[in-house]
């Protein structure tokens, strides 16, 4: 019932967004001598506020047309190269034509890097900036989960061991030698994905696993959100965020959580910084700012726009990740199989944290070393990354100046290695 509320809430403000739209467009049309003074730029200020924050916000487009390579413009195209119900797994395939003029001639061939976007609130868009930092250089690939309104309930659940067993599958569908990165929440079901690899020997697994900003073990330096999961019982999420999609929605009658719950504990963690962003928004409107008025609006559409996740997906997660820890305590299991870590010996492993983040504290990510006990020290890297929160770790002028060469790097020289290799680098 609580959905239905705020759908029938979202849909008795419809008319009042279009008034606001109207209010918006007659005041700034050329012809209108009102448009120009103090008051027409506040009235049509407050009727772009008001629809801005009272919109539904669609999917985002990923708009990335093109990269740049050796300051040669190349077009890139966005395919689809794997899908089931719950994600689609998206390569950015740059022009061959256009590539070969940018390099001269000269044949390269680009580490194939895998990003795995969150599965926590929002869509995979949010790794826009990753994936353009990374074009020129790599042959990328993004999950891009899909959002659990969208899901007909006869295309069944989806819990953490499908995500496991998502992110193996897409991994051999690259095949070997690929590069994964786990950003945020990926990062105790990537580690497990791989090492479920490793202990089998597969031969898709790959050179090297990067974790950003993730809850490999919630119980260091616990944040706001880390200690709310853990105050409050197992129980008290099932009966109080768990909701039934309402009609037309494809997934009417599946139980999730939905993102707008999501979107609103975010916005809680730092209410007062979205006030004020919304305040001088509405100033710079009013003054007639606009390349500051579009930099909020590009934040906030994407930040604004949230997906469902299932319910058995959500309630998992946080009681094998957030309550019962149990990666770092080595009781995690996949199907009934034990989880090892221990496994990994020829995967390399890089871990990056924000000096400021407060969804993921520092040696929350760092913890993966600590369980890869097979890994060499040669084939570790650890990067704290000063002065960014939690989304400059993976987006930003710090995170492209930074992070993003040192990734880079890092891939280029982790072909992979024996372990005997590895000790004799040491």
């Amino acid at each position: 019932m609580f959905y239905s509320a705020f759908e029938l809430g979202r849909i008795a403000l419809a008319p009042w967004r279009a008034a606001a739209n109207l209010t918006r467009t007659s005041i700034r049309a050329p012809w209108n001598p009102f448009a120009e003074t103090l008051a027409g730029r506040t009235a049509a200020a407050a009727a772009d506020l008001f629809e801005s924050v009272t919109r539904r916000y669609g999917k985002p487009e990923w708009d990335l047309t093109e990269t740049e390579v050796n300051g040669h413009a190349v077009p890139v195209s966005c395919e689809t190269v794997w899908s089931r119900p719950w994600c689609r797994l998206l390569r950015f395939r740059r022009q061959p034509e256009a590539m070969n003029i940018a390099r001269r001639g000269k044949a390269m061939l680009d580490p194939k890097v895998l990003f795995v976007a969150p599965m926590s609130g929002h869509f995979a868009t949010l790794l826009r900036d990753t994936v353009s930092a990374f074009l020129p250089d790599h042959d990328v690939y993004v999950t891009d989960w899909s959002d659990a309104r969208m899901v007909p309930v006869v295309d069944g659940r989806f819990d953490l061991n499908d995500y496991i067993d998502y992110v193996q599958a897409m991994i051999r569908a690259i095949g070997p030698g690929a590069h994964v990165v786990a950003v945020c929440q990926p990062g105790p079901p990537v580690l497990a994905a791989i090492s479920l690899m490793a202990e089998d020997g597969d031969p898709a697994r790959p050179a090297s696993m990067t974790f950003m900003g993730s809850p490999i073990d919630p119980r260091k330096s616990p944040t706001t959100p880390n200690k709310l999961a853990e105050e409050k019982p197992l129980d008290w999420f099932q009966n109080n965020v768990i909701h039934t999609v309402p009609g037309p929605y494809p997934g009417a009658m599946r139980r999730v959580y939905p993102g707008y719950l999501q979107l609103a504990g975010f916005m809680n963690m730092n209410w007062d910084s979205h006030v004020d962003a919304h305040w001088r928004f509405f100033n710079h409107l009013v003054e007639g700012d606009g390349d500051s008025a579009e930099k909020h609006r590009a934040f906030y559409d994407e930040y604004l726009a949230v997906m469902d996740m299932s319910e058995e997906f959500y309630i998992q997660t946080i009681r094998d990740v957030f309550q019962e820890h149990l990666l770092p305590r080595g009781l995690l299991t996949h199907r009934g199989r034990k989880v090892n870590p221990a496994a990994i010996i020829d995967v390399a492993l890089l871990t990056v944290e924000g000096e400021r983040d407060d969804i993921s504290g520092i040696g929350q990510t760092q913890a993966a070393h600590t369980l890869c006990t097979g890994l060499p020290k040669a084939m570790r890297e650890d990067w704290v990354q000063p002065g960014v929160g939690h989304y400059g770790v993976f987006s930003g002028s710090r995170f492209r100046a930074e992070i993003a060469p040192r990734m880079k790097a890092f891939m280029r020289k982790r072909a992979r290695k024996t372990p005997a290799d590895a000790i004799a680098a040491e």
